[in-house]
C-alpha cells in the first residue's frame, strides 16, 4: 500500500517538473529551482508517476540550464561590445 506521504511527494514531483518545463522561457532560475525539486522528490519513490516526474523534471532542468547559459551569454556579450539599448519616448 502507498503511503500518503509518498504519493502527495510524488505528486507534487510531478506538478514541479511540468512547471519546470513551461515556465522555461519565462524565469529559467525559476524554472531550474523547480525542476531540481521536483527531481529530488521523485528519485525516492519507484511509482510510474514518479518515474514520469522525474524524466519531465529533467528535460525541465536541461531546458532551464541552456536557456540560462544562453541569456548569460547574450548579456555579457551586450556588456562588451557596448550595445546600445532602445530608450523610452515617453521619458524624452
Amino acid at each position: 500500500m502507498v503511503d500518503k506521504k509518498e504519493d502527495f511527494e510524488e505528486k507534487v514531483s510531478y506538478v514541479l517538473g511540468i512547471i519546470s518545463v513551461v515556465i522555461f522561457l519565462i524565469s529559467p532560475l525559476l524554472g531550474l529551482i523547480s525542476g531540481i525539486i521536483g527531481f529530488n522528490l521523485s528519485k525516492n519513490s519507484s511509482n510510474s508517476l514518479a518515474k514520469k516526474a522525474n524524466k519531465i523534471s529533467k528535460i525541465g532542468i536541461i531546458l532551464n540550464i541552456i536557456i540560462l547559459v544562453v541569456v548569460i551569454i547574450a548579456g555579457i556579450y551586450a556588456v562588451l561590445t557596448g550595445v546600445d539599448l532602445p530608450t523610452n519616448p515617453l521619458t524624452q
